[in-house]
């Protein structure tokens, strides 16, 4: 028969078994702890900060600068013609794009008003000459009178102030008349070059002032290329002899052309200096309003060594390049001769043989530890244009 256990008896067995469990939780948590602290105490070891860049090995030879600047083809001689009198458009004869003849009629004003002052000025040459024969007649009679001795010295004196007064009158009337009458045919706008129309400014009904620009006749013959040249190549410029010139319309043909004018004064908006290139009388295939890019190459005889812009770190202090050493990267200060494409040209900091890093420039530092994912071989050889003005 079973007997009965004490209920303090399991109570006290019951106290003991947790205490024992938490005697063991205890203690791995200070195991823990302590691991913990050791870990903490150890000197990590800090690894090379290696960074991938990609670079060339450069080679010296001779280049041509070339300056590539985008323009606009137009004619060398666009006049803005207006009607040399006052009023009412009442004709238009011509649109845009007519191609027009030298005494051609491109806008007509109403002639009424025109009409009614040259008469007026007619009626006032009659009177005028009226005027002049009567004095005439009287200075005759007063000249015959006087030589029957009728009549004294200072009557003829008179007559003979009178008749010149009123040969005046006649010739002023005679040259008011021609005057309106020169008037009346500025009632019609005529073209005086061969040419074509590029602008119309004004319309049927309007009512314009003498001298008001209306129309804008462009001449045909000589065509310019107009681009715009930074402030800081305005020496490069005359300082280059040979320029081409490609069409955006006809990229495979390359026109020689010549800088007509270069402006002293920068534009007001763009600050730009307009240069105007003038091309060859054989291009018939140039239309106006054409784009082109505009290319002036200097010839170079000098040895310098063409680089990617990439490869260049400005500073305040200028222009540097990193150059690879030993697995290393040095920064070196550059001189810049010039352009020839999307390349710059060093003039000096760089020698043949070294490697220099043509990507990455922005995150290195010096004497930092770099990997070159691919060394390419800087082609320096003499420059010529290609077919699109492009300098290679």
């Amino acid at each position: 028969m079973l007997k009965p256990v004490s209920t303090s008896l399991i109570q006290a067995n019951f106290s003991e078994s947790r205490c024992a469990v938490m005697r063991t939780f205890e203690a791995v948590v200070v195991i823990a702890l302590l691991a913990t602290l050791g870990a903490c105490s150890k000197v990590v070891e800090k690894s090379d900060d290696v960074r991938p860049v990609r670079a060339i090995v450069v080679k010296g030879g001779t280049a041509d600068a070339a300056l590539e600047l985008s323009g606009e083809v137009r004619p060398r001689i666009e006049s803005r013609l207006g009607f040399r009198v006052g009023g009412k458009i009442v004709s238009r004869k011509v649109e845009l794009g007519t191609v027009v003849k030298r005494g051609q009629v491109l806008m007509q004003l109403d002639p009424q008003d025109l009409a009614l002052a040259q008469a007026q000025a007619k009626a006032g040459l009659v009177a005028a000459e009226s005027n002049r024969d009567l004095a005439l007649a009287e200075l005759k009679r007063y000249q015959e009178l006087r030589t029957k001795n009728f009549v004294a010295a200072t009557v003829l004196d008179t007559k003979d102030v009178a008749f010149k007064a009123a040969q005046s009158g006649y010739e002023q009337a005679l040259a008011a008349y021609k005057n309106q009458s020169n008037q009346a045919s500025y009632a019609n706008l005529e073209s005086d070059v061969d040419g074509v129309v590029t602008s119309v400014d004004a319309e049927v009904g309007q009512v314009v002032a003498a001298g008001t620009p209306v129309i804008r006749v462009a001449q045909t013959g000589e065509m310019d290329v107009v681009v715009g040249v930074p402030e800081n190549k305005i020496n490069v410029i005359r300082q280059m002899s040979d320029i081409n010139v490609t069409l955006w319309a006809q990229p495979s043909k390359i026109l020689s052309a010549k800088l007509r004018e270069l402006s002293p004064i920068a534009d007001p908006v763009t600050r730009t200096y307009t240069a105007k290139v003038i091309l060859p009388s054989d291009a018939s295939d140039v239309r106006l309003g054409m784009t082109a890019n505009v290319t002036f190459i200097a010839r170079n005889s000098n040895e310098v060594i063409k680089l990617p812009m990439t490869a260049l770190l400005q500073s305040k202090t200028g222009s540097s390049v990193w150059i690879v050493n030993q697995g290393a990267v040095q920064l070196v200060s550059v001189q810049i001769s010039g352009a020839s494409g999307e390349d710059v040209l060093i003039a000096g900091g760089v020698s043949s043989g070294q490697t220099v890093v043509t990507a990455g420039v922005n995150f290195l530092k010096q004497g930092q530890k770099v990997v070159v994912l691919g060394v390419d071989q800087a082609l320096n050889d003499a420059v010529k244009p290609s077919a699109t003005g492009d300098v290679k």
